[in-house]
């Protein structure tokens, strides 16, 4: 017999490179912007969301204007876009970085968008897969695009529970939006 009150909820941690940005002139780079296809990606970041049934119930996001309109952009997709936090660890920020301001969050949650910066999210992301469904692993290790969406499952009672090699990967999605 199954004992059911041990049963741990279902997490999903959905980790989102922020979309293409631009690279002008004498802009310091916490203030970049999006490029036009940026400012496209975005949208189809959150539609792509919207149709794996992957909205979250708290959004982590660097405070990186390039990582800020992502958000913006993509969370404009649902009717009701659920809280955002935004975090100034998480820009730049090295695996561990990022797992300790997931690690903050708190039990209620149960799907959490992650919006920051490679490499680190991409790192992150294979740290946490200890498996893959069909050849996700092998598509992030290839290349993590910006606008990409990994999506990390796993089950445990607290986000601390979350560590290394515990979730996984299933699903990897580059979302682009069409040309004008």
């Amino acid at each position: 017999m199954i004992d059911r009150t041990a049963a741990r909820p279902l997490r999903r941690l959905a980790v989102l490179r922020h979309a293409k940005s631009a690279w002008p002139v004498d802009v310091a780079d916490h203030e970049r912007p999006l490029a036009p296809r940026g400012r496209r990606d975005a949208p189809a970041a959150g539609r792509a969301l919207a149709e794996a049934d992957c909205l979250p119930d708290l959004a982590l996001c660097s405070t990186a204007e390039r990582a800020r309109r992502t958000w913006d952009l993509a969370a404009a997709q649902w009717g009701t876009p659920p809280p955002v936090r935004y975090d100034r660890r998480l820009y730049a920020a090295n695996p561990a970085g990022l797992l300790a301001v997931v690690h903050e969050v708190s039990a209620e949650v149960e799907t959490l968008l992650l919006i920051g910066h490679n490499p680190g999210v991409e790192e992150l992301v294979l740290a946490l897969a200890g498996d893959g469904l069909d050849d996700t692993l092998e598509r992030v290790r290839t290349k993590f695009p910006t606008s990409a969406i990994a999506v990390l499952s796993w089950h445990g009672p607290t986000w601390r529970d979350l560590v290394p090699g515990s979730a996984l990967l299933t699903s990897v999605t580059v979302a682009r939006g069409a040309k004008m």
